[in-house]
């Protein structure tokens, strides 16, 4: 006789408790009916071996086939418990089957262990080979009283077909609760190992945020570095290097004030940096006045001519926004000083209605507009890109027309409407 499969305690994992009640309840409901199935066949075997004894059936007889039929069928439930086999079954039912019939033809009584066989036919035989089973069961039941007592009753016959037909169909739902508890044991493992895959694909994510912060991170740290020490050491470089070529000593004094102011500055840009903040010219003012000081330093130190419009109806701006198109501005300014040749620059800070507009002109040497955007280290160089780059992180942009001997200009624009609010 076969069993369910037992269902094993580590296909569920511990958080799952939903899960593992459903389970565990179907699993005690059909240990129950196992256990409901030996005592009823226990039951009717007492019965039948007493009546037959009260019929005088020699009680020898009677034991011995009571004693056969229970040693058959405990053998069966023992095998049961340790091979899974369908056709060992069947087999074995079919030995209990011959055994009941030669108990039925010593005492009709034995007729009772009839809804055993039903029971364990519906339970281990397929559907179309149980309903011939019972037929054949019923038959003999049928038959017995007809055989020994040359007579039987319409209860004789209704009683059995009733019983027969009742535990064929329990025998029936067994089965199904069997098939639906290991459907579900099935089901509950996939989840679990659904779940699993869920956990590693999420790790995997965690890791490919932290590996894209992380890149995005160094992206910005360059680009502040190339915005703020770069250019201070630049023009650093460049003070020094006028010194030391026109020896001037009258000069020498405003220079070093000069390149001292810078190296401050810069060591301040250095603390920012490191501590995440905004950038040390913001602290002093807002952005016009940051990009006014910038311009006076520039003119202060090459000689070149600057001129700074700013439109009265630019709102307060976020501290991205701010931190971008300053950046923007140092970037561009410490090309027109290095590179533009120029004699004079305009920088223009205007409200373009949903959006901010940085424009800076200069008419310098210029360069090919059109070879720069293929990446850093064609025409424009590095620092472009990354005014571009930074510009777009807050849903702006930055166009560039210029050509050789025409001199740049810049645009770098903003939204409005994108840009986060701090403060409020």
């Amino acid at each position: 006789m076969t069993r369910p499969t037992p269902i094993p305690s580590s296909s569920v994992s511990v958080g799952e408790k939903g899960a593992r009640r459903t389970p565990r309840t179907l699993s005690a409901t059909i240990r129950s009916m196992q256990i409901g199935l030996h005592i009823i066949t226990a039951a009717l075997v007492v019965v039948a071996a007493a009546r037959a004894i009260i019929d005088e059936v020699p009680p020898a007889l009677v034991l011995s086939c009571a004693v056969v039929f229970s040693a058959w069928y405990l053998g069966g439930v023992i095998l049961s418990g340790r091979v899974q086999n369908r056709q060992l079954s069947g087999w074995w039912l079919a030995g209990l089957a011959v055994i009941w019939v030669g108990a039925v033809a010593a005492s009709a009584e034995f007729v009772w262990l009839a809804f055993s066989l039903w029971l364990l036919a519906g339970y281990i035989l397929r559907l179309r080979w149980a309903v011939l089973f019972s037929v054949a069961v019923f038959a003999v039941v049928i038959a017995a009283p007809i055989l020994q007592h040359g007579s039987t009753s319409y209860a004789n016959v209704i009683g059995p077909l009733i019983g027969g037909a009742f535990a064929l169909s329990i025998a029936r739902g067994y089965v199904q609760l069997v098939r639906d508890l290991q459907e579900r044991q099935r089901l509950v493992a996939s989840l679990v190992q659904a779940q699993a895959e869920m956990a590693e694909l999420q790790d995997e994510l965690a890791n490919t945020q932290r590996l894209s912060g992380a890149e995005e991170e160094r992206t910005r740290i360059s680009r502040d570095i190339h915005d703020t020490i770069a250019q201070g050491f630049s023009s650093i470089s460049l003070l020094a290097t006028a010194a030391i070529e026109h020896g001037q000593a009258e000069r020498m004094p405003r220079t070093l004030r000069q390149i001292d102011a810078l190296a401050r500055e810069s060591l301040v840009d250095v603390r920012r940096i490191v501590a995440a903040l905004a950038p040390s010219e913001l602290e002093e003012g807002a952005l016009a006045g940051a990009i006014r000081r910038m311009l006076e330093r520039l003119t202060e130190e090459s000689g070149i001519d600057t001129e700074f419009r700013v439109d009265e109806s630019v709102p307060a701006l976020a501290t991205t926004v701010e931190v971008a198109l300053l950046r923007t501005a140092q970037s561009a300014l410490a090309n027109v000083r290095q590179h533009a040749g120029a004699s004079r620059v305009v920088v223009n800070l205007a409200d373009a209605g949903d959006s901010v507009r940085l424009d800076i002109v200069d008419n310098g040497s210029g360069f090919d507009a059109g070879a720069w955007d293929s990446g850093p280290g064609t025409a424009g160089g590095y620092g472009l890109h990354s005014m571009r780059a930074r510009l777009r992180e807050l849903g702006g942009g930055l166009d560039v027309e210029s050509a050789p001997g025409e001199g740049v200009a810049l645009s770098a624009h903003v939204p409005l409407a994108r840009q986060p609010r701090e403060g409020n």
